[in-house]
């Protein structure tokens, strides 16, 4: 992979991802098996359901917690080769990890904007959920995705003594 600075650098990265994406999936966890706090920051919407149909929003919630566990885990194990399929899944990474900056980024942007009163949106808006989403949620995926794609940048394959060498460096 290169220096002990990189992979040193490569495994800090990966483990904030892999951190943000647990922490993402134990309050989904937390919210399908019936708890409320927090609840309120991701909006109204999800009060709602989650107080008129329990069983089909923890089902829903356990599904998304699933889906973020997994979103986390799977790079730690291509990363420590515990699982097959290396290519697949690091390229199935680079898509998530764009994913999520751009979703976390834009929502990070647009929520604290709303905030500011920059963007008035006609009907007001839902001030816990608009904060949840500002300072909380979005900017999570925001890490999540930038330290994953740093983790992947910084591993990517080619970086080695023989690639420089074809290259002539």
């Amino acid at each position: 992979m290169g220096s002990p600075r990189r992979a040193r650098a490569s495994r800090v990265c990966l483990g904030l991802a892999c951190a943000a994406g647990l922490v993402h999936a134990a309050f989904s966890l937390y919210w399908a098996v019936g708890g409320t706090w927090l609840l309120d920051t991701v909006g109204q919407w999800a009060v709602r359901l989650h107080a008129e149909a329990p069983l089909q929003a923890g089902l829903v919630l356990a599904a998304v917690a699933l889906a973020k566990a997994a979103g986390a885990v799977v790079p730690v194990l291509v990363d420590r080769q515990r699982i097959g399929g290396r290519a697949f899944w690091r390229a199935l990474s680079w898509v998530g990890a764009v994913a999520l900056v751009a979703y976390g980024g834009v929502n990070t942007l647009v929520s604290n904007a709303v905030l500011a009163g920059v963007i008035r949106p006609d009907g007001g808006y839902d001030r816990p959920a608009m904060i949840g989403h500002a300072w909380l949620w979005d900017p999570l995926f925001l890490v999540w995705g930038a330290a994953l794609l740093a983790h992947l940048w910084l591993t990517r394959p080619g970086r080695g003594a023989a690639a420089r060498t074809r290259r002539g460096a």
